[in-house]
């Protein structure tokens, strides 16, 4: 929430206002519903640094700790009952506890869950997911950060090159090379325009950023002109080809493939960071919604079935760095328990009728929303990419993250506790989304956009 009388947070206009009173009265009701989650949260200090186990968990003045998940519905530790629509920060495309996945976890469980060797499973899910995202050559990882880690690491490693540029505002996890102008955290180091030189985190040495460029996103001119400049330096080009950090932001059209022709010309590597867009925006990714291939990519997050497992995938010839002498180990690599549940996610839950059944949904969601907020005036837009979509409170639809800082904090303040309390799992922050399963009904997109409907309407008072 905004603390109106902070004269570095003050806000004057009377929309803004608006929000902190439904956000100051909505998380009254909120606390006084979640008093096991204050319990627990008390308990968790005292074993875990901010009593969570993510940095990404915390809120103030403390988050709501889940007890169990089945279908689209969460519990909390109170016993309260929400539809989620959070879905694990875009990891819960299958929902939860959907029998396919259940299935699978427990056949491989009743068969070894670890082994640190190779498994027949392993090669099954590899073969899988280059076909359905022509993909060469695959390796597994656990989470997102280990497999952009690995892709950077084999880039300047690979090319003799020690440059890495990313996209301003953007997120790509939490190793050292990519932690400088984030958006997440961004308000422990100084505000969400923080310089690009500033690392996300404590314990980042000083000449890392010597070795981070950073550019804005849509802009292919911006990135000609630094391959002009320092071109001889430059391994790699990491970004989401979707933002999915400041909302959402989409590529404008032939921006994607002018990274990929500026790439090849000056012989760097085009990464696609694609841990959230995955399988959310189409069945065969951001390739196969927008039709560019980079050299590699990094997949996570919903392929799983809700289980750990990340890949960095790619061309041969850029793979083939790994048969010389770039390191990418990890003793859960290929988990036998994770490869079954994410078999079964690709091949029997995730099929091409689930993507159409998730793109009416989606659509569903997104025309309601901006209904809503046609209807009330509120400054604010929708986007809908089928699986994932946002509100975004800014008028106009973004292009990059100087335009997300346009948006207003105090709407998004007040609309999570609002959703909340009227049964609707949310994530919190400004710069989330929603995450549809294939689970979802028409029936809960409704209940969602009336929750959002009456939001509008009350912010509207203003």
């Amino acid at each position: 929430m905004t603390d109106t009388t902070d004269p570095t947070t003050a806000v004057s206009d009377p929309l803004s206002l608006r929000a902190s009173e439904i956000a100051d009265a909505e998380m009254a009701t909120l606390l006084a519903n979640t008093t096991q989650s204050e319990k627990w949260y008390e308990r968790a200090l005292r074993s875990m640094p901010m009593g969570v186990p993510s940095s990404f968990q915390a809120a103030d003045p403390y988050p709501i700790y889940l007890e169990r998940g089945e279908g689209v519905t969460v519990t909390d530790v109170d016993g309260n009952d929400y539809t989620d629509f959070h879905g694990g920060f875009g990891v819960g495309l299958c929902g939860h506890a959907h029998p396919k996945i259940v299935e699978a976890i427990d056949r491989a469980a009743r068969s070894g869950t670890h082994f640190a060797a190779p498994t027949t499973v392993t090669v099954q899910l590899a073969e899988e997911l280059c076909s359905r995202f022509d993909l060469d050559q695959i390796r597994f990882a656990n989470s997102g950060t280990e497999a952009t880690m690995d892709a950077v690491r084999g880039c300047t490693r690979g090319h003799g090159r020690d440059l890495v540029v990313k996209i301003e505002g953007s997120y790509h996890g939490h190793h050292d090379t990519v932690m400088f102008s984030v958006l997440p955290n961004s308000d422990a180091v100084g505000g969400r325009e923080m310089p690009s030189s500033t690392p996300m985190s404590l314990g980042i040495p000083a000449d890392v950023a010597t070795h981070t460029a950073v550019i804005p996103f849509n802009d292919a001119a911006a990135f000609q002109r630094l391959v002009d400049e320092r071109g001889d330096e430059i391994a790699c080009l990491i970004l989401e080809p979707v933002m999915m950090n400041v909302g959402i932001i989409e590529p404008d059209p032939g921006y994607l493939q002018s990274l990929r022709d500026i790439c090849d010309a000056n012989g760097s590597v085009l990464i696609f960071d694609e841990v959230k867009a995955g399988a959310t925006v189409h069945r065969g990714g951001a390739r196969g919604r927008y039709g560019v291939k980079p050299h590699l990519s990094c997949y996570a997050k919903a392929l799983f079935g809700g289980t750990p497992g990340r890949r960095s995938v790619g061309e041969a010839a850029v793979m083939d760095i790994i048969n010389n002498g770039a390191a990418q180990m990890g003793t859960f690599n290929g988990n036998p328990l994770v490869a079954a549940a994410g078999l079964a996610c690709l091949t029997e839950v995730l099929t091409a009728d689930a993507y159409d059944e998730l793109a009416a949904l989606g659509a569903r969601l997104a025309a309601g929303c901006q209904e809503a907020i046609d209807a009330t005036g509120i400054p604010a837009h929708t986007v809908d990419l089928g699986a994932k979509g946002c509100v975004s409170f800014r008028k106009e639809r973004s292009r990059n993250y100087r335009d997300f800082l346009e948006t207003k904090p105090q709407l998004f303040g007040a609309a999570f506790p609002w959703a909340l309390n009227r049964g609707l799992f949310m994530t919190p922050g400004d710069e989330e989304q929603w995450t549809l399963s294939v689970q979802h009904t028409e029936a809960d997109i409704d209940r969602y956009v009336e929750m959002f409907t009456g939001f509008c309407h009350a912010l509207a008072q203003s």
